[in-house]
């Protein structure tokens, strides 16, 4: 990766690219840490971080902590993610922006930008409104503005709505003139950059550990695990370097054909098929999900009094609970096979392939193909499908058995194996990217 790096800096184009990457990502940093007014970002802070069960959690990791301190960019690039994921699911479902999607050429693909543009707009005004009304209301009727009425809601939706959008523009400005999708490297930069405040809270944890401090309301890590730690999630790394390259290759033959005096097909070819082909969206969406019931408990007063009926059924679906790591995992592979199932259609790619002439060897082009096809989708969906509930839920299983001997930091990274997952995903499209501008260049020696 970093030899990659090192080749694309000598071509004057592609310096240009990364240097012109690295200064978006400075300006969205930059606007993570401008707060928005009428807004006391302290106490906020600490109500969210406090919340680690409930989507709040998530989308400050993915906002890399400027959801919980309400800045510009709190809402960050969710919006976008959001209306990307409903549009393509509406142009599966609809058949008009279906035939816009396929056959509409690079206009029909502008039109989708456009509606998915529109929809980010209106995803944003909605999550602002949501977000201005938690404010207000605050924690136990204590309100988090410093200022109330219809100026103060005004300047902050519009305020989150505004930098939603500039975000997404960012986004779209790398795409276009830098290295990599724009969306998945802002993704990367916010999560990258809660790294110094990770730092900072194992820091925190052997200090308390040293000072006697009680693990129930202190975090406390005892020396010993930080070497086990760093060993686990280079281990994770690894693990999910090699399942994000891991593909089911089936081997497909092209029949001969003669064309006036010339002879087509014949040769022999493969049909890849990755086993993790959904990425991290089954684990976001089985997190929103299950987090479902944790975010709803913030806003009932009575979930926060102990013998009461909303007390005990967030008590029991706690995020280090074993019913609620049930419930993830189930999540996790059914939405894994729903999402696998609307991205690969086995009777499209089989008529394709009876189109251009080809086969997989032992199976009749048509139906028996696309039947074995689906057969073998069925399968490999279920090892993308533990590959993702494992990496997603180990993170709280180590940190259950850190804090069951005296170690409650480990806690702390119940939303680790997502945040790896989407951090080593960019990195390694981005390498890819990388190396794709690079072969087109014909520079000799970029893969040594």
């Amino acid at each position: 990766m970093i030899q990659t790096i090192r080749n694309a800096w000598k071509v004057p184009e592609l310096r240009g690219k990364l240097l012109f990457t690295v200064f978006a990502l400075l300006i969205f940093r930059l606007g993570a840490a401008v707060p928005v007014p009428f807004i006391d970002t302290d106490l906020l802070s600490q109500y969210i971080t406090s919340q680690s069960a409930s989507i709040f959690s998530l989308l400050n990791v993915m906002s890399g902590d400027a959801f919980s301190q309400a800045t510009v960019f709190a809402l960050s690039i969710q919006p976008y993610i959001n209306s990307s994921i409903i549009i393509q699911l509406l142009t599966i479902a609809i058949p008009a922006l279906e035939r816009m999607s396929k056959e509409g050429g690079e206009e029909g693909k502008k039109k989708i930008a456009a509606i998915t543009r529109y929809a980010t707009v209106g995803i944003a005004l909605i999550q602002a409104f949501g977000y201005y009304t938690m404010i207000r209301v605050g924690s136990n009727g204590a309100s988090f503005l410093s200022a109330q009425g219809v100026w103060p809601a005004v300047v902050i939706i519009t305020a989150f709505v505004a930098g939603s959008a500039f975000v997404m523009w960012l986004g779209e400005q790398i795409t276009e003139f830098g290295i990599g999708n724009g969306i998945s490297i802002i993704l990367f930069a916010g999560i990258i950059a809660r790294g110094p405040s990770m730092v900072y809270g194992i820091y925190t944890g052997v200090l308390n550990w040293m000072s006697g401090a009680d693990p129930k309301s202190n975090t406390v890590l005892h020396p010993a695990f930080i070497l086990l730690i760093v060993a686990g999630i280079l281990l994770l790394v690894a693990f999910i370097v090699f399942m994000d390259n891991s593909e089911r290759r089936i081997p497909v033959q092209y029949a001969k054909r003669v064309v006036g005096r010339k002879m087509y097909g014949g040769q022999s070819s493969h049909l890849p098929i990755k086993v993790n082909m959904s990425g991290v969206l089954p684990i976001i969406f089985a997190q929103s999900i299950a987090s479902i019931p944790a975010t709803i408990g913030m806003f009932v007063p009575s979930a926060r009094t102990p013998g009461t009926g909303w007390y005990t059924f967030l008590d029991v679906f706690d995020t280090r609970g074993l019913p609620y790591c049930i419930v993830y995992f189930l999540l996790i592979v059914l939405f894994s096979y729903f999402y696998n199932t609307i991205q690969f259609n086995p009777v499209e790619v089989a008529n394709n392939l009876k189109k251009n002439g080809g086969f997989v060897p032992g199976f009749r082009p048509g139906k028996p193909t696309s039947d074995f096809l689906t057969k073998v989708i069925s399968r490999i969906t279920m090892f993308g499908a533990l590959y993702l509930a494992v990496v997603a839920l180990l993170p709280t299983i180590v940190g259950n058995i850190m804090y069951a001997l005296g170690s409650s930091a480990g806690r702390s990274l119940s939303i680790g194996g997502t945040s790896v997952i989407i951090v080593v995903g960019v990195a390694l499209e981005t390498v890819k990217a990388l190396e794709a501008q690079l072969m087109m260049r014909h520079y000799k020696g970029f893969l040594e």
